[in-house]
């Protein structure tokens, strides 16, 4: 049984498609500029770490695969490629569910679990992120995580439906090469940690492009005010969408002010808004599951405020994890909006240039040019 009292962090989960290190999220997480360091503005009050961790219990972890150059050999690279791993209740995730719903705004992407997550509203189990055609290995993977450490067993569960959730990096990484082994995402399982989290070029978005310049990975979060519970929000994000021109920060068409070239110049799909976005929303706020799937929905207009119109190519899917009086949600909703928007700019900040196979190179937002137009629309924080 599931007491309310034993549920801590929930979950909202959104998808949207269109040399090797095994560095883990505070291992080697070097000190980046975010998006209030450039002065951009945003609405609502962050957490003390801006980030998915503010919310007691929750852990991310990485695996980043980086190796070779040139020439697309599929099998040897170039691998630009990882694994992200989301957990609820860090390594009691396991034998302790937390409430969770899931939302897709546009289903060209692949979440498994969630059908399981639909009928009993409840997540078992990481959260995991990986490439589109990696989804597999790693759900394994996860099995195999709850079997080693003595799951399925005669008084439990004699199965496993892990969710696991993917973006599609095939314009940097060799994504048919199957570079993801069952050892990355254990990895990511093994290593997942509270405090800071490293953004940018790493874990499931280390391949990752988004409006037209460099994506990844991102995170932000939101504490409520006393009155209204005090409850924290958290959002990471894969994220891998959008084209450059409807790129929007701030409300500003940054993305038409600055003069870059496009990575997907000279394809029949330059013009598209294809790709991918994963986001993850962690609350203690007290939800239940038909709650949480509300919540999810409130994604989309995050994901609205940056640009994103949601093309047919785009898979966006949500899963959300506690119980508010329907009346008392709005704050809630704010919250997830707010953190959802500030995590995608904070992913495209913290992502560094990166030129992957056939040497396709995806830039990343130049800071001060960013400053520049946003300081020309009088934009730039106090």
């Amino acid at each position: 049984m599931i007491r309310s009292n034993y549920i801590r962090a929930q979950v909202a989960l959104f998808c949207s498609l269109a040399a090797i290190s095994l560095a883990s999220t505070q291992e080697r997480a070097p000190v980046k500029p975010r998006a209030r360091d450039l002065s951009v503005p945003f609405d609502g009050t962050p957490g003390s770490l801006n980030a998915i961790t503010d919310v007691s219990g929750v852990t991310v972890g990485h695996t980043t695969l980086i190796a070779g150059e040139g020439k697309l050999q599929v099998g040897k690279g170039p691998v630009r490629t990882g694994v992200t791993a989301v957990l609820p209740r860090a390594k009691d995730s396991m034998n302790n569910p937390v409430f969770a719903g899931w939302w897709s705004l546009n289903g060209n992407g692949e979440m498994t679990g969630t059908t399981w997550v639909e009928e009993s509203g409840f997540l078992e189990g990481p959260v995991m992120i990986t490439n589109t055609h990696s989804v597999g290995i790693v759900r394994d993977a996860v099995i195999q995580w709850r079997v080693n450490h003595g799951q399925p067993d005669p008084t439990g569960y004699w199965w496993s439906l892990p969710v696991v959730a993917e973006t599609w990096d095939g314009w940097l990484n060799d994504i048919n090469g199957f570079h993801i082994k069952a050892e990355h995402a254990l990895h990511a399982i093994d290593t997942a940690a509270s405090g800071p989290v490293q953004e940018g070029n790493v874990g499931g978005g280390t391949g990752m492009v988004c409006n037209g310049f460099k994506g990844g990975i991102g995170t932000a979060s939101r504490k409520l005010d006393t009155k209204d519970g005090g409850y924290t929000v958290g959002i990471l994000v894969q994220c891998n969408y959008g084209t450059k021109d409807n790129l929007r920060i701030a409300g500003i068409p940054v993305g038409r002010e600055i003069g870059a070239d496009d990575p997907h110049a000279g394809t029949s799909f330059v013009n598209d808004d294809h790709g991918s976005i994963i986001v993850v929303v962690a609350t203690d706020a007290p939800l239940i599951a038909h709650q949480l799937k509300r919540l999810a929905r409130r994604v989309s207009l995050g994901l609205g405020r940056n640009g994103s119109i949601s093309g047919n190519g785009s898979g966006d899917i949500v899963i959300d994890l506690k119980m508010l009086p329907n009346d008392k949600l709005g704050p809630v909703f704010a919250a997830t909006v707010q953190a959802t928007e500030e995590a995608i700019i904070n992913a495209m900040i913290a992502a560094e240039t990166m030129t992957g196979i056939e040497n396709h190179k995806v830039i990343a937002l130049p800071h001060e040019k960013l400053r520049e137009v946003l300081k020309k629309y009088n934009r730039l924080a106090k």
